[in-house]
């Protein structure tokens, strides 16, 4: 049956039929569906780059982001010093600034008992941000370098650098901002407000695609992608002021948008100020007699002479026929250095003909563009360079003003390490001790003292002082110093040159009877001690003390001790003061391995037998000279410990052998350690130097050592040594060659080398040593000596002639007294690192320093203390930079170097050398504000500075004056001291026989000038 019609059209869900047939004949085309992933992708494509259009248009979101970031890259000035600041190391700006050497600076200075008292700290952001190398965002100086005032913050001297900057970006010159903006940036100024003037995208592919081509070894030209902005971090900053690589770049980028953005979003300000800093500091190399050169107002002078200030007169004077080849070479000038900042040092010095075709190519597009207006275009093209550069600045100041400033100058050179010329270019405030208007005042008077009218005003001519042909060639120098509460403070240091030599501290001079002043505080020094060492003795043991013969010294303060009632130390001071010696020259003393005789300054003393303190008041020679041996003997007496005088104390005594070796071993390494002091830290021409310098200049002396000690060095070079060194002595090449093969190596035993050279023979052998073992400890030199410390001794028993015996033992004892003589004045200050061992350094043989010199009588005027000399208070580094730093000297604790009742004794005497005395023409002339004297003291000397024009093996007989010097030494009032130096350098000091009456009486002229000064409470208030 079938199944009715309707029921054949029934479909089930599950039921497929095959209608294939059916559907193509019946059905309708139908469209292939399309994926919109490609659409979506294109949309995406173009949304990012409508969205890289718009960011590289406007900048929004990098400017949003970065000037975000850019607001926690701060520092703050905080109290005391911090960790949290990363110094620059390597860019050209910051070395010369001195930031990136404040890292050594700070050290240095601490050591140097400064103390940082404020210091800018970075904010953490701004410390992470620097250490991965990014250069901090900070407003940069157009100009700096070191301010310097005096101690009352007046100012002594500045230095700016460069001299020549714009100000203000209006004061650029439109022509001159447009020139280099079509040159090196044309869109800096045009851009949207928020764009980053440190990125020109366009330029930057550019310059990459480029690079990848010469890489690829393929032909085109190179393309550059700095922008102004990368420039200046890469001159300022990057190393050597150049890009190395791409990491360089990159840091340069980065820094460059950050510090554009440090203000806001908002980068106009900063694209204005990137114009300003880049013609302000651009480095167009450096120009002869000027030095470096940055920025294009320094490099108009530098290169071509051109006052900047005309310059920018002629660039905005509107133009003209009158001015317009004026304008013309104004433009050319300054195109050329646009141009030549890409190779200055070739452009500037060499490439003159290559930089003028650069600069009429450049001209003739700026004409073309419409930047220049073609009438100036062409008067710049019919001119041409002339390179006539202008000198450094020279400063136009008094010589007395200079002179402080260059003390000034000369002190923050040393104690920065810095030459002056670096010195100036620092960013740094200095303030010093130095009292500029009574520096400039005194420094006056001194270089009025050339004029005869008024050296005679002041009394400077006449017997024992200068003629009125004369006076013009007379040096003076002198110094003031203050005592503060916190050290000495030098107020005033100056002389009447125009030479930075400096004659109280780099000299070394015969100063005369100055050195009785140190010879007699040694001798209170002694008497303290021994009043210490018998204070608590009974009399009749000091009575039966065993002393030596020649010991005087501690024979008179038993005998004093045992018999006063009274062991008060002051009062054994004043007694001391009136032991008398004689005046007579009628002596011979044996000293510095000989016989000598010293003579008084008048006649008329010979006969005298005066105290101590006499002989200083007058000035006698021969008491001093008898002083000074009975010093000698002290110092290698029985009682001073580790004396080798104990060698001759029982030549018999059974146990001598063991003593011996015992205290040979002692004395020895003593010894040693006191030459290994001397020498170290010198090179090995520095020690031959001082060592020979303070040998007495024999051909046997100077032969033994130079065999000894250079053992290698062939008779050549011994020759070239000894005419070097006796230029009078006239040797022949006989004589020479005698001395040659006497004294070679082998020949002499190490104590027989010292006998003839009259040196210890362990310094000898010590100076032998490191000339072989430069890098050797001092262990190792004691470890390496025990032979010859046993051996410097055990010849003193084993001559069989007493009398050669007993010579050489004087001699050894008097270099081993003289080592502990100077241990002593060099705890005192004296400056040299030997004295001679000679009696006649009583009378200054040995030299000194006037400095030096005031250093004892500041520490005499503070009661035995030593307190610092202060010449710099205070340095600011850096002011309103992340690296900024205040340090102030912060002097140490006051040194006891001397008992106060010596430096009161001592003080006393020297007031006695005015009140009656060789300084007696000073009474009454310093008065305080209510019209009393004020206290003075001091100590005269007069020395003669000579070189032997004839001698005969070994003894001048014949000699030249090469300088003249009388100093006056003094104390004034409770808080001054200082020195006055008179000088008459070369051959022409032969026609002068001035005293030191001459220091004292330009001293008394002073008077009226320094009295309303040393009235004042505080020279500094």
């Amino acid at each position: 049956m079938s199944s009715p019609p309707e029921m054949n059209q029934i479909q089930f869900d599950n039921y497929r039929e095959d209608r294939a047939a059916e559907a193509a004949a019946t059905a309708l085309p139908v469209r292939k569906r399309r994926s919109l992933i490609p659409w979506l992708f294109l949309l995406l494509l173009l949304s990012i780059a409508a969205l890289v259009a718009y960011e590289l248009h406007t900048a929004h979101y990098q400017s949003t982001e970065i000037s975000k970031y850019a607001r926690n890259l701060t520092y703050q000035l905080r109290e005391g010093p911090t960790d949290q600041v990363v110094y620059p190391v390597a860019g050209p700006f910051d070395q010369r600034l001195g930031y990136s050497k404040l890292p050594k600076f700070l050290p240095r200075l601490t050591q140097n008992n400064f103390q940082i008292e404020r210091q800018a700290q970075f904010s953490p952001q701004m410390h992470f941000y620097s250490q991965l190398g990014f250069f901090p965002p900070y407003r940069e100086k157009a100009q700096a370098g070191l301010l310097i005032g005096d101690c009352r913050n007046e100012e002594l001297f500045s230095f700016a650098h460069p001299q020549r900057v714009y100000q203000h970006p209006a004061e650029v010159p439109a022509l001159v901002r447009d020139s280099l903006l079509f040159i090196e940036n044309r869109k800096l100024l045009t851009s949207p407000p928020r764009a980053n003037p440190a990125v020109d995208w366009p330029r930057f592919m550019m310059a990459a695609v480029s690079q990848v081509g010469k890489v690829l070894n393929l032909e085109g030209q190179s393309a550059g992608g700095s922008t102004l902005a990368t420039q200046i971090e890469k001159y300022r900053h990057s190393p050597q002021g150049l890009t190395r690589n791409f990491t360089d770049k990159f840091l340069q980028m980065v820094s460059g948008s950050v510090r554009a953005y440090r203000y806001g979003a908002d980068t106009s300000l900063s694209r204005h100020e990137i114009v300003l800093d880049y013609l302000n500091s651009v480095p167009l190399s450096s120009a002869p007699a000027f030095g470096e050169v940055h920025g294009v107002g320094d490099a108009l002078w530098a290169w071509f002479g051109t006052d900047f200030g005309r310059f920018n007169q002629v660039m905005r004077a509107p133009l003209t026929e009158q001015n317009l080849k004026l304008k013309g070479l104004a433009l050319r000038q300054v195109l050329a250095l646009m141009i030549a900042q890409r190779r200055p040092s070739y452009y500037l010095l060499q490439g003159h003909d290559d930089l003028e075709q650069l600069t009429d190519s450049h001209l003739r597009v700026l004409a073309n563009a419409r930047v220049v207006d073609k009438a100036i275009a062409d008067a710049a093209l019919a001119q041409r360079l002339v390179f006539k550069g202008g000198k450094a600045p020279v400063l136009k100041l008094s010589a007395q003003e200079l002179k402080g400033i260059n003390v000034a100058r000369g002190r923050l050179g040393n104690l920065l390490n810095q030459q002056l010329y670096d010195l100036d270019r620092l960013d740094l405030t200095a303030k010093v001790a130095l009292h500029n208007e009574l520096q400039q005042k005194v420094s006056q008077y001194l270089n009025n003292l050339a004029s005869p009218a008024f050296a005679e005003k002041v009394g400077l001519l006449g017997e024992r002082l200068l003629s009125a042909d004369s006076t013009g060639q007379v040096t003076y120098s002198f110094t003031l110093f203050e005592r503060t509460p916190s050290g000495n403070r030098v107020r005033v240091q100056t002389d009447n040159t125009d030479q930075p030599f400096d004659l109280n501290e780099q000299s070394k001079l015969e100063l005369g009877s100055t050195a009785k002043l140190r010879v007699l505080t040694t001798y209170l020094e002694i008497i303290a001690e021994l009043h210490d060492a018998f204070a608590e003795e009974l009399p009749e043991n000091l009575l039966n003390l065993e002393i030596a013969p020649n010991d005087q010294l501690t024979r008179w303060a038993a005998q004093y001790m045992a018999h006063t009632t009274d062991r008060d130390l002051s009062k054994m001071l004043d007694a001391a003061l009136q032991r008398t010696y004689s005046a007579s020259p009628h002596e011979r003393f044996f000293t510095g391995g000989g016989s000598q005789v010293f003579g008084n300054f008048q006649k008329k003393d010979d006969a005298k037998v005066a105290t101590v303190l006499q002989s200083l008041q007058e000035s006698l020679n021969l008491p001093f000279v008898r002083l000074m041996r009975d010093i000698v003997a002290y110092s290698s007496s029985y009682q001073t410990a580790g004396s080798s005088s104990q060698l001759l104390k029982n030549d018999n005594d059974p146990r001598r052998e063991e003593y011996l070796r015992k205290f040979v071993d002692k004395e020895g390494t003593t010894f040693l350690s006191r030459f290994w002091r001397k020498y170290q830290k010198k090179t090995e021409a520095e020690r031959l130097d001082m060592f020979f310098e303070g040998l007495k200049q024999t051909p046997d002396r100077l032969a033994a050592v130079h065999r000894y000690l250079l053992p290698e060095s062939d008779f050549a070079v011994f020759s070239a040594f000894l005419q070097q060194r006796l230029p009078e002595e006239n040797l022949t090449v006989k004589d020479i060659d005698e001395l040659y093969n006497k004294y070679g190596p082998g020949k002499f035993s190490l104590p027989d080398q010292g006998y003839i050279a009259r040196v210890h023979p362990l310094e000898l052998w010590l100076l032998s040593y490191l000339q072989k073992n430069p890098e050797a400890s001092f262990q190792d030199a004691v470890d390496n000596s025990k032979e010859q410390r046993q051996q410097v001794y055990r010849w003193l028993f084993k001559t069989s002639n007493k009398s050669a015996r007993d010579t050489r033992v004087r001699i050894m004892l008097e270099v081993e007294a003289f080592l502990d003589i100077h241990q002593r004045w060099k705890k005192l200050g004296y400056p040299f690192d030997f004295l001679v061992p000679s009696l006649g350094t009583a009378l200054g043989s040995s030299g000194d320093r006037p400095a030096a010199l005031a250093e004892l009588i500041g520490i005499i005027q503070n009661g035995g203390l030593r307190l610092p000399t202060v010449r710099v208070d205070a340095l600011h580094f850096a002011a309103g930079t992340p690296y900024e730093t205040q340090l102030r000297y912060q002097p140490a604790a006051p040194e006891r170097v001397m008992k106060a009742e010596v430096a009161q004794a001592l003080k006393h005497a020297l007031s006695m050398v005015v009140a009656d005395g060789s300084a007696r023409r000073l009474q009454g002339a310093f008065l305080n504000g209510d019209q009393s004297a004020m206290a003075i003291g001091g100590k005269t000397g007069t020395g003669d500075n000579k070189v032997a024009t004839q001698v005969i093996r070994g003894k001048t007989v014949a000699a030249t004056k090469v300088s003249r010097t009388a100093t006056f030494v003094f104390y004034l009032g409770e808080n001054y001291f200082g020195t006055l130096t008179a000088f008459v350098p070369g051959k022409s000091a032969e026609n002068f026989s001035f005293t030191s009456a001459l220091p004292l009486q330009v001293l008394k002229g002073m008077a009226p000038l320094l009295t309303p000064y040393l009235q004042q409470p505080e020279l500094c208030q």
